[in-house]
């Protein structure tokens, strides 16, 4: 795809004015970095607050009575129980159990809202649209762009402009106010996002979040921030990257999202099973014996090499047991770090392995995640 071909977010001209690296991305013209570089954006991430635009990911309603039981019979994910104001973690399945995407939703009440990847986002509302459109209306919401404010001084920044919005904890959200200058922008908010940290992912109309931007923007904590940081981020707090840690060849469990499961769904649960793929997804939760024959781990390397995606991995004495799927020199900690998926006889915490990078063995060993404590606010 050319340049003039890709899409453009509502803040592509502030991109520009600031100086950012601009670069194709899920269809998207987005920034990669701006003039401080990758590791100042992350790091400043990690003390302050970051403004990320994420508006490339795909937003949509759930709307009626039979919305939350339809959106359900996606997903190995308890939507009936979900109280209003309250987030969760998703997961799309195919037949086979495999992850066509992963996503947030919230019930607001009034509908179900959703957020989608970008690269994703136009199968995943005509793959819902086929599912339960007939039981429920599936309505895209193009005219939204979306804001992340990540950091530890995210809330200090965003209260100053949202009174109330400390309020919130970790996966809620709710409508809110936004003073910019003489105006006032209103907002969908909730406490979440893909860093690892405290922050907030902000919906707003689309004719309004250069002004909300700019706004967050004059605050003394925050700074942009591209997408190069956000990977750094993401992977520091042991998120999946949708295309490189998760796809539709994984099931969750394989995934290592098991907890993204509730019990409700599970074997012995009020609604067990019901979702794509739901067999063999139980059995592998149910540790059936050959359910399961891999297992996403995290990684660090023992030696300063950064280990990249699609790296190979052998065991101590030369036999290939998986590849890497997200990996680079984590900024917080200043070592390798990595994600991959590996057979499950190798993916007990502990286990040395090599990756191979330019034909030379580099020893790692699988270690919990995150790699990064996280520091979500849950009040």
């Amino acid at each position: 795809m050319s340049t003039s071909e890709l899409n453009l977010t509502p803040l592509n001209a502030l991109h520009l004015e600031l100086g950012a690296r601009m670069v194709p991305f899920a269809g998207y013209s987005m920034p990669v970095q701006y003039p401080a570089g990758l590791v100042a954006e992350h790091q400043h991430t990690r003390s302050a607050a970051g403004l990320f635009d994420v508006s490339h990911m795909g937003q949509l309603r759930l709307v009626g009575a039979d919305a939350a039981a339809a959106f359900e019979s996606l997903m190995p994910v308890d939507v009936i129980s979900l109280p209003v104001g309250k987030q969760r973690y998703g997961l799309l399945l195919n037949d086979a159990g495999g992850i066509i995407d992963d996503l947030m939703f919230v019930n607001r009440g009034t509908d179900i809202f959703v957020i989608v990847n970008g690269a994703c986002k136009v199968g995943d509302m005509a793959h819902i649209e086929a599912k339960i459109g007939a039981r429920c209306q599936v309505i895209p919401m193009p005219e939204k762009a979306l804001l992340a404010l990540q950091g530890p001084q995210a809330v200090t920044a965003l209260a100053r402009l949202a009174p109330g919005v400390s309020q919130l904890v970790f996966m809620t959200g709710g409508a809110f106010d936004v003073a910019c200058g003489a105006a006032t922008v209103a907002c969908f908010i909730t406490r979440s996002g893909y860093t690892g940290e405290d922050g907030f992912e902000i919906s707003v109309d689309a004719s309004q979040a250069e002004l909300l931007a700019r706004t967050l923007l004059a605050q003394p904590e925050v700074k942009p921030i591209g997408l190069g940081a956000r990977n750094s981020l993401r992977l520091e707090a042991g998120l999946c990257l949708y295309g490189n840690d998760i796809d539709s060849t994984t099931t969750p469990v394989e995934g290592a999202l098991n907890w993204a499961m509730q019990k409700v769904r599970r074997t012995g649960g009020a609604r067990a099973g019901g979702f794509p793929g739901a067999q063999k997804i139980l059995a592998q939760l149910d540790g059936v014996a050959g359910a399961l024959t891999r297992q996403r781990v995290g990684l660090k390397a023992l030696e300063r090499v950064p280990v990249r995606e699609h790296t190979v991995l052998q065991t101590m004495a030369g036999e290939p047991i998986g590849e890497v799927t997200s990996g680079l020199l984590g900024p917080t900690i200043n070592q390798p770090v990595a994600m991959a998926y590996v057979g499950v006889a190798h993916a007990a915490l502990g286990t040395r392995i090599n990756a191979i990078v330019r034909g030379k063995p580099v020893p790692m060993e699988v270690v919990t995640m995150p790699f990064v404590p996280t520091n979500y606010f849950r009040g």
